[in-house]
Formats: structure tokens, sequence, C-alpha cells
């Protein structure tokens, strides 16, 4: 399939579900291209519309309107052709448990007409030493890794991952990044949901970020950060609340050099800052004139969070990530 080549395409994507309490639009007019031979990342808290959306593009679920448009293919039309074309792993599969986890591979495997071998499959995601054992004897983590792998063993050539990593440790969550790298440097595609930023930004060659149902921004990981209007973010708290910090006010804030923006997240402040060592000194002077004492100062890189905090005014999730 040639780099320019679109692998799905979206327009004006809806999915509006009915109930007693009215209805609910969970896709609200989405338009989306990936192209093949990108890993594409879609981003968004719980209930934003990823999940749907992407059920729609596997063939899971059919829209209330809109086009949507797979490998050249619609799944009205040419369902069995995709089904061999494309690989699924699920947010959360539900194998036979007592399968072991090689036969469960051979079961998927006899769905394709083609493929790889389950033992091969097993090895890339590191089930090898499980290959006995019975699915419902594996851990959470465990699981997860079988069900990339039952998505892997037809050999796609695009794949949908919903939130892959979830419940994986940082060694195994390393290891599934490096799976997903080597199955895109074969020129296929990757559609990825997930709720980690560092993972995005590390696999994804394009993200869009989705809010009640609507694509509010896409482009490069780089890309979006650099429309912040700086790289860095300078974090810091002061003795009482963030929002009560004297008369240390947002016009004060901006008003330093190198500030591009102010945002409050109790009980600290987020300063995004094209240049660290000009606006912390200033910072410092600023609430030293005010009598301010600070607690606390953290500098980092602006990440896709500070993105998509700035885009919504929340968190994409509220518990901590672990790091990997």
């Amino acid at each position: 399939m040639p780099p320019d080549t679109v692998a799905i395409r979206c327009v004006d994507l809806r999915k509006r579900y009915e109930s007693r309490s009215g209805a609910v639009d969970a896709v609200n007019g989405l338009d989306l291209v990936v192209r093949a031979g990108e890993c594409f990342g879609l981003l968004g808290p719980n209930g934003a519309g990823k999940t749907t959306t992407i059920e729609i593009m596997e063939g899971l679920s059919r829209p209330t309107s809109g086009d949507v448009e797979v490998l050249g293919m619609r799944w009205e039309k040419s369902a069995d052709a995709l089904r061999q074309r494309i690989g699924i792993s699920l947010q959360e599969t539900r194998f036979a448990e007592k399968l072991s986890v090689q036969e469960t591979l051979r079961l998927f495997r006899s769905f394709h007409h083609g493929g790889s071998e389950p033992a091969a499959a097993m090895e890339r995601v590191g089930l090898t030493e499980k290959r006995a054992a019975w699915v419902g004897k594996l851990s959470g983590g465990q699981k997860q890794r079988l069900a990339v792998a039952c998505a892997l063993v037809g050999d796609p050539e695009l794949l949908f991952l919903d939130e892959p990593t979830t419940g994986l440790d940082p060694q195994s969550r390393r290891q599934l990044w490096d799976v997903i790298r080597q199955f895109r440097s074969g020129g296929r595609t990757v559609m990825l949901t997930t709720h980690y930023m560092d993972e995005a930004e590390r696999l994804c060659d394009r993200v869009a970020v989705v809010d009640h149902g609507r694509v509010i921004a896409q482009g490069s990981p780089s890309e979006l950060i650099a429309n912040l209007g700086g790289e860095h973010v300078v974090e810091f708290a002061v003795n009482g609340s963030a929002r009560n910090g004297g008369d240390l006010t947002d016009e004060i804030l901006t008003g330093l050099p190198a500030v591009s923006a102010v945002r409050r997240e109790e009980p600290a402040i987020a300063l995004t800052v094209t240049e660290p060592h000009v606006a912390i000194p200033a910072l410092m002077v600023a609430l030293q004139q005010r009598g301010i004492d600070l607690t606390r100062l953290v500098t980092r890189h602006a990440s896709l969070e500070d993105v998509f905090v700035t885009l919504t005014g929340r968190h994409l999730r509220d518990e901590q990530i672990p790091s990997a």
C-alpha cells in the first residue's frame, strides 16, 4: 500500500444512543483521516467518544450517520474482506479460561486465511513461557498481552489497539511498544487509543484529541505541543491556595518575561514558558515583592497532557499514571 494511501477516513461520523432519560450523542460529527503506514492516536477522557469511534471503524458498531471507509472499503459491502485484513485488541477481551495460551492463539489464527504461527505471536509479546498455561491462570497484564497477540496472529495490515497497555507493568509496556514499532516498520498502520501521554508521544506520528464526540485538535505531538506557545512548563505553589496567593493575578503572571500562558490547578499554578531561565528569576522577584512564600517549584518539558488540559480545562485521567 503506497505511503500516501488513506487507511481510514471518517466524514461527519455520528453515533446516538437513545434512552429513557434522553438521547446521548457519543460521537457528534467526527472527521478523521488516518494515512497508511502511520501510528495514529485517539486521545480523550472516558466518555469522550473514542472507544465508540474505534468500534465503528472496527465494524463492531454501526454509525447513526456519516461515512466510514477502512482500507478503501466499507463495512456494509466488504465485511468479510475487511476482517481478513485487520487485527483488533479490545479494551477488554474475554477468553475461554480453560484453553491454553497456545490453543487460544491457534483458535484466533483459524479465523484468517493467512497469518503467522502462534509460536511467533507468543514470542512477540513475551508469552512463550506461558504457552501451556490456562488463560484463567494468567495475570491481568498477561491477558492483555495475549489479546494483542491474538490481534497480530492474522498478520493484519491495520491494527486497532484500544488501551493496549492498561494494567501492564513498566517493562511489559516497553516490550509492547517495541512490538508496535516493529509492526509499523513493515509499512503497516496502527490506530491506537490510550490514556498514557508518554505512550502517545513516543509511538504516534499524529494524534487527535477527542472531546464530547468531536475532534478538537489534531497533528503530530510536537506540533500540538508547539501550539501551546512554549516548550516548557514551570509549576509552583505558594503559601495558601494558588487562587489566593496575595495579589499574584493572572495578569501579573502573563506579564512576566517568557511567560505565554497561565493555568491554575489547586494547589499549584502552571506557567507555559519559552525560556525557563528567564521566567523563573522574574517569578521569584514578583513573589518577593508581594511577600509571598514559595513552597514548591518544578520545571519540565511541555507534554500532550498540557495540550489536553489547555484545550479542555481538565486532565485526561485523574489517577496517577505509572512511569515506564
